[in-house]
């Protein structure tokens, strides 16, 4: 069974093997965790993203964390929140599978995310926390042992908390 741990703190910092970047879909660096994790990398994190050629919402591409002290990182654009009706679930749900795939292929037993598309892409706080922590807790993992959710505030990592608690 795989380790789930709820922090608040700037996932740049983090010693794992691969931490998540919530990318846009061009992979080419952006605002929030994105941009952070673009400053905390250098600029080769930019120069290897390019050749990726982007990447679709839901999907994921990994590359080396250079800088950083996480071996790799895993960018997945998230979807952008309309109103729960447009795939947005499903879409966010496929994020959190496809980091974990790319875990797993790269020998990770370490990933820390960020909360998912709930920054400027609006995903509700509450829904989109439910989705990761089902997401990872029903992924069938292999080498992945400890999945750490990285929260940006209070707010949000006592969301996180509440639901690790009622779901497990």
């Amino acid at each position: 069974m795989i380790e789930i741990k709820i922090i608040q703190g700037d996932i740049t910092k983090l010693d794992v093997d691969a931490i998540v970047n919530a990318a846009n879909c061009s992979l080419l660096g952006g605002g929030g965790v994105d941009g952070a994790i673009h400053r905390a990398a250098g600029p080769e994190l930019l120069r290897a993203c390019i050749p990726l050629n982007g990447c679709e919402t839901g999907q994921a591409k990994i590359t080396p964390g250079f800088r950083l002290p996480a071996k790799f990182v895993i960018h997945t654009p998230g979807p952008i929140y309309r109103d729960g009706l447009h795939g947005e679930p499903a879409l966010l749900e496929s994020c959190y599978k496809s980091c974990l795939a790319l875990a797993e292929e790269n020998g990770c037993e370490t990933v820390a995310f960020p909360a998912i598309s709930t920054g400027v892409y609006g995903y509700p706080w509450k829904e989109a926390t439910e989705i990761a922590i089902r997401a990872v807790r029903n992924f069938p993992v292999q080498k992945v042992k400890k999945v750490i959710f990285c929260c940006f505030g209070e707010t949000l990592y006592n969301i996180y908390r509440e639901a690790v608690s009622h779901e497990g």
